[in-house]
């Protein structure tokens, strides 16, 4: 703060009327902190110039009647993406100690006129000309169209969270190649450099907050590590502020001519490293195939130029096959991109695509895998959205047959036949900030889902992650949102919200920044009732009970592990041991194989009787399409406990009644390749 200041020569004079001001101060009024008003949200001071809130009235604390934390959740958001690829992509700062017009610059390019806004005309269409001044004016942006403005300025997320938000997840994104091809830059195209700058930001962004309010601890802003501090936080009526990463080569694990450039030790590192800066939650894959996971394509122009980025940075194209299930991958497409096309070399040409072939070839890898459970031993939350629908069935699986939770879906990019096998685990599933309309009949379509697993919902606004935002319904629309409207809780007041001479009207603005999520839930209160609000206002619980549950889980220990294990057969040969006991030595590498033929068994002695409620079958790639699970306690009479007609291979999950047994069978009745029965590893649980 500066001053305009007095020639030195009569500062004795100053300091003596400065002293009589202090005491009339002490006398007749208030102290300095309270001069600026005693309600705790708002702060005592703010930079200059700065945005207005335009909501009144106290943020609701504590629990419900039943001790829920109650509030709406962003499970998706890029608070610092402005940092990312090569950091002159999205144009502004979220924060500024010199105040919102130091903020809300555009990048240097986009002046005089937006002639040079590639990446904008390339997005939106037309030739990307548009006014850069920001303060006070904003007369082009942000907008709910523009996809290279901020929008998360600090006092808009502060906005939000009057109007009843409590956890906001800030994923740290950024993407290597599109950085590479952009024509500007002023920093390395590293992706963990980014990623570690965008988290060390995050936090300056917690401290900025906490200087208006008196020091540390003491702001709205609050950065969480765990899911017990995120609920403290939220019932202070605060906001939770989780940390998550979406790259697309996390680690370094990149492929290259389908050769991984990681290893396990580098995995093992980098999540370690993640871990220590906080971050809670992770996409392992995000747009290109990688040495981990293959992706959920994109579609349309944007698909192809998605795919000659992975091939300038891979050497390879994505490749399909028909899918297997009822889930499928985003279609690719035929669709011409000329200018990432022009990119490839002389020569060189995007393949075409079968629409009968919608799969990607490419799953979990075993680096993949490594990864995933990895994150389980750390208590970390797995974003399954942008992987293949391959890679997805597999984490799936893994998660079912160790009973963990932690699988999120935060902004609609997952193929919607997973969604109660995202429930039934525990996991959390957000929508994309999609408009009102669009919004409500997808919570509409799964609402009997929540209402069976007793969750609520959440919402992706993806801000900053150039994906577009909803348009306005415009000012005649039907059910429109009504100004001033009440918060959800009914305790404050909502307005338009105001930054410079620029006031935002959702009904002809659109979602045009993070400060108009309340007037977004206002919208879909309007056209679709009051039942999809207050499924998202039980987000935060739900939210919370996901990460405690992902925190508290304990890999329980096979019970086969180690047993004595025999079987109807075992295939011969003379460099490997294909034995029985390769499938309970705890090593995912080894294996059982019978012969090549239908009748089989494979059995285990638990040592003495105990309880058996699960039984967990990694396939190797000959497996049972019919079996069943056999239980006994002597080992002469036996009982089925669960039976399938329709087995895929993979990693099975058998689930029944706890029951007592010393022995286990699987007893192979049909096999589903022309090869015999093959288990990596077969696991026995007591639930």
């Amino acid at each position: 703060m500066t001053s305009s200041g007095r020639p030195y020569r009569r500062r004795k004079n100053l300091t003596v009327v400065s002293l009589l001001l202090l005491v009339l101060t002490l006398a007749l009024g208030p102290a300095p902190s309270s001069a600026a008003g005693t309600d705790w949200w708002d702060p005592t001071a703010r930079p200059a110039p700065d945005s207005r809130i335009n909501v009144t009235g106290e943020p609701f604390t504590g629990t419900d009647a039943a001790g829920e934390v109650r509030g709406f959740v962003d499970a998706h958001d890029h608070i610092f993406s402005n940092e990312a690829f090569g950091g002159r992509l999205i144009c502004g700062k979220p924060f500024s100690e010199q105040g919102v017009a130091d903020a809300l610059k555009d990048c240097p390019e986009h002046y005089p006129d937006g002639s040079l806004a590639v990446f904008d005309f390339i997005t939106n269409g037309g030739d990307g000309k548009h006014d850069p001044n920001g303060w006070p004016t904003f007369k082009d942006w942000p907008a709910h169209d523009s996809l290279t403005h901020q929008q998360n300025y600090y006092a808009w997320i502060e906005r939000a969270w009057r109007g009843g938000q409590r956890v906001l997840v800030n994923d740290l994104v950024t993407n290597g190649v599109i950085c590479s091809v952009y024509f500007f830059k002023d920093r390395s195209c590293d992706e963990m450099t980014s990623i570690r700058l965008q988290a060390k930001l995050t936090y300056d962004m917690q401290a900025f907050v906490d200087r208006m309010y008196g020091g540390p601890g003491k702001g709205w802003f609050r950065v969480v590590t765990d899911s017990a501090q995120a609920r403290k936080v939220i019932e202070q009526g605060k906001l939770a502020v989780v940390i998550g990463v979406e790259t697309s080569e996390p680690f370094g694990c990149k492929q290259v001519l389908d050769i991984a450039q990681c290893s396990k030790a580098d995995i093992d590192k980098g999540l370690d490293e993640l871990h220590a800066l906080g971050v809670r939650s992770m996409f392992l894959c995000h747009k290109f195939d990688n040495a981990l996971c293959g992706v959920r394509f994109d579609s349309g122009s944007l698909g192809t130029a998605i795919n000659v980025g992975q091939f300038l940075s891979t050497g390879t194209y994505w490749k399909t096959e028909k899918c297997t299930g009822p889930q499928a991958d985003n279609p690719i497409g035929n669709a011409a991109a000329p200018a990432a096309e022009e990119k490839l070399p002389a020569g060189e040409e995007v393949p075409s695509y079968s629409a009968e072939a919608q799969c990607n070839v490419r799953g979990l890898t075993d680096l993949g895998e490594h990864a995933v459970r990895g994150m389980m031993k750390r208590g970390m939350m797995l974003e399954i959205d942008h992987m293949s629908v391959k890679a997805t069935g597999r984490v799936l699986d893994i998660f079912e047959a160790e009973s963990y939770p932690g699988v999120l879906s935060s902004h609609s990019w997952m193929d919607l036949d997973w969604t109660e096998r995202v429930y039934g685990l525990g996991g959390f599933i957000a929508q994309y900030m999609h408009g009102s309309e669009g919004f409500v009949a997808e919570a509409k379509r799964t609402e009997a889902l929540r209402d069976k697993y007793g969750v609520g919902y959440g919402y992706g606004t993806d801000m900053n992650g150039v994906g577009g935002w909803p348009g306005p319904r415009g000012a005649d629309a039907p059910n429109k949102v009504t100004y001033p409207f009440k918060s959800v809780d009914g305790g404050s007041v909502i307005d338009r919200q105001t930054t410079g001479e620029r006031t935002w009207d959702l009904n002809t603005d659109g979602a045009a920044h993070y400060g108009l999520v309340p007037d977004w839930i206002e919208d879909i209160r309007r056209v679709g009732g009051q039942d999809t609000v207050d499924d998202l206002f039980r987000g935060a619980e739900s939210y919370l009970g996901t990460w405690a549950a992902s925190e508290n889980h304990e890999s329980g220990v096979s019970l086969a592990a180690g047993s004595a294990a025999s079987a109807s057969s075992s295939e011969g040969s003379l460099f490997t041991d294909y034995g029985p006991h390769r499938a309970v030595d705890g090593d995912r590498r080894t294996r059982w194989a019978s012969d090549w033929s239908d009748e089989q068994w494979y059995q285990v002695d638990l040592g003495s009787t105990r309880t058996v409620g699960r039984v967990t079958l990694d396939w190797e790639r000959a497996y049972a399409k019919s079996y069943r699970i056999e239980l006994s306690a002597d080992g002469a009479s036996w009982r089925t406990a669960w039976s399938t007609t329709a087995g895929d291979g993979g990693l099975d999950t058998a689930r029944f009644a706890g029951t007592p047994a010393r022995y286990v069978r699987v007893h192979g009745l049909e096999r589903g390749t022309g090869w015999g029965y093959s288990l990596h590893e077969v696991g026995v649980h007591s639930r």
